[in-house]
């Protein structure tokens, strides 16, 4: 049994967030390509409708994930500080309390899944079209759900006990096995999309094995161990209360482009004079092809904070502040460059990066100015989400909570409303004003971030007792 996480304290840190980046970066977008890969053959073998009524599961599997990096992002961030402290067995104490916590939320999603499954549904929007479709795909999808939680949680414990690349393995073998499933249940078996929803299943609970053998191994640093079954209610409570910063971030997230939605399409409609009654429907597709662009560049900042965050959780519970100030340093640049380079793209080719996503005309127009005003500001979200993951990474979840929460709702809600009726005061146009709430937003999230992390400045000081115990 090897010790991996040694190179955690010894190796060059350039070296090393590479070496946890990549896989990291790489897994953010296998795991999308779930979802893309279903809806593609769904569009190709089914109909339209089946694509919707794939759409309105969406958000209820949102959901699902929320509580799955609530567990998930917790419990790797609390190994890597322990393990810092060379505290073995507390390691083993959170991977086993960590799988009690996902069986225990996984139970729930099932109970009331299956209880309730047609009013969840008509609460996301599925009309009588679309109903029999989204239960179809969602009774079959459920237990694979839970899976995808359970491999999402031990995958990120990988990562914090010194398996980067077999969890970014377990993760690319998953996807591939349902772009191989995919065609063959819809297709060829002609299941429509109940064949979809076995393909995602089936790939997840052949991830899901691949991760609990990992742990099983006597091969593996950190493995599943009697004691490691006890329940601990500190530890939850450690767990939860990291894991809350990209749970409230998720949840709010949904909330908050439910309201802007509505928002885009009411003043997105006093458009219609230039592009048609539809204007409304438009400004929201708008802000989808804009979002999905924003998006793209989120992923890679977000997979090396995850790369990021066993190697600062281990040097802060090891107490190297010099190695924690070099991967906060390194990551903050790297991030901000890939939102830079983001900024540009958008800024400068706004229609081009439009096109990517859509043939319409009269979307491509409307999103120049919008593609602009949401990426002009773009390098500051790459700040901001370092920060949220920093403090995430180094025991400190309220700071993280905050950090994470600034953009999107202590920020951007209020503003939604307000802006746009400045613009129309000024004689402007009110949908220009929803844009402009966004660019504000980014530029006092990170404000809010950059004073947040002035008051911690001290975790970079040598000499300094860490606030964080193994209880």
């Amino acid at each position: 049994m090897e010790d991996k996480t040694k190179e955690l304290e010894t190796k060059g840190i350039g070296a090393l967030l590479f070496a946890y980046a990549l896989p990291a970066v790489i897994s953010q977008i296998i795991a999308s390509i779930y979802n893309i890969a279903d809806r593609i053959f769904l569009g190709q073998g089914v109909s339209a409708l089946a694509i919707a009524g794939l759409g309105i599961t969406m958000p209820v599997m949102n959901i699902i994930h929320a509580f799955g990096s609530l567990v998930g992002a917790g419990s790797s961030a609390r190994m890597s500080i322990v393990l810092g402290k060379k505290d073995v067995r507390w390691a083993e104490n959170i991977l086993g309390n960590s799988l009690l916590l996902t069986f225990f939320f996984g139970a729930l999603f099932l109970s009331f899944g299956y209880g309730f499954l047609d009013q969840i549904l008509g609460l996301f929007g599925a009309s009588s079209e679309t109903l029999e479709y989204a239960r179809t795909y969602m009774l079959i999808v459920l237990p694979g759900m839970f899976l995808t939680t359970l491999t999402f949680n031990l995958t990120g414990l990988m990562r914090a006990s010194g398996y980067p690349m077999k969890s970014m393995a377990i993760l690319v073998s998953g996807a591939v096995l349902n772009m191989i499933l995919d065609p063959i249940f819809i297709f060829v078996f002609k299941w429509g999309i109940a064949g979809a929803a076995w393909a995602t299943t089936i790939s997840m609970a052949m991830t899901g094995i691949l991760s609990v053998a990992h742990f099983c191994s006597p091969k593996s640093f950190i493995r599943f161990r009697r004691h490691a079954w006890k329940p601990r209610f500190y530890i939850f409570k450690n767990i939860l209360l990291i894991g809350i910063s990209p749970f409230s971030m998720n949840v709010a997230a949904s909330a908050v482009v439910a309201l802007l939605n509505s928002q885009l399409i009411k003043y997105g409609s006093m458009l219609s004079g230039s592009y048609g009654s539809q204007a409304g429907d438009l400004a929201v597709g708008v802000y989808g092809v804009c979002n999905t662009f924003a998006s793209l560049m989120v992923m890679l900042v977000i997979g090396l904070c995850q790369g990021m965050q066993p190697i600062a959780g281990y040097n802060y519970g090891a107490g190297h502040p010099d190695r924690l100030k070099r991967v906060y340093v390194l990551a903050l640049l790297s991030n901000v460059s890939v939102c830079t380079f983001g900024a540009i793209l958008g800024v400068s080719f706004p229609g081009a990066m439009a096109r990517m996503f859509t043939n319409d005309a009269s979307l491509i127009e409307m999103a120049r100015p919008a593609m602009r005003y949401i990426m002009v500001m773009f390098p500051l979200i790459g700040f901001t989400i370092t920060n949220s993951q920093f403090f995430q990474s180094i025991d400190k979840p309220w700071i993280a909570i905050v950090t994470s929460l600034s953009r999107q709702v202590i920020f951007l809600l209020p503003m939604m409303y307000l802006v746009p009726l400045i613009y129309m005061a000024c004689g402007g146009i009110g949908l220009h004003g929803i844009w402009a709430s966004m660019t504000a937003s980014d530029v006092m999230g990170a404000m809010l971030a950059a004073i947040l992390l002035s008051t911690q400045l001290k975790v970079f000081r040598k000499n300094v007792s860490l606030e964080t115990s193994t209880k």
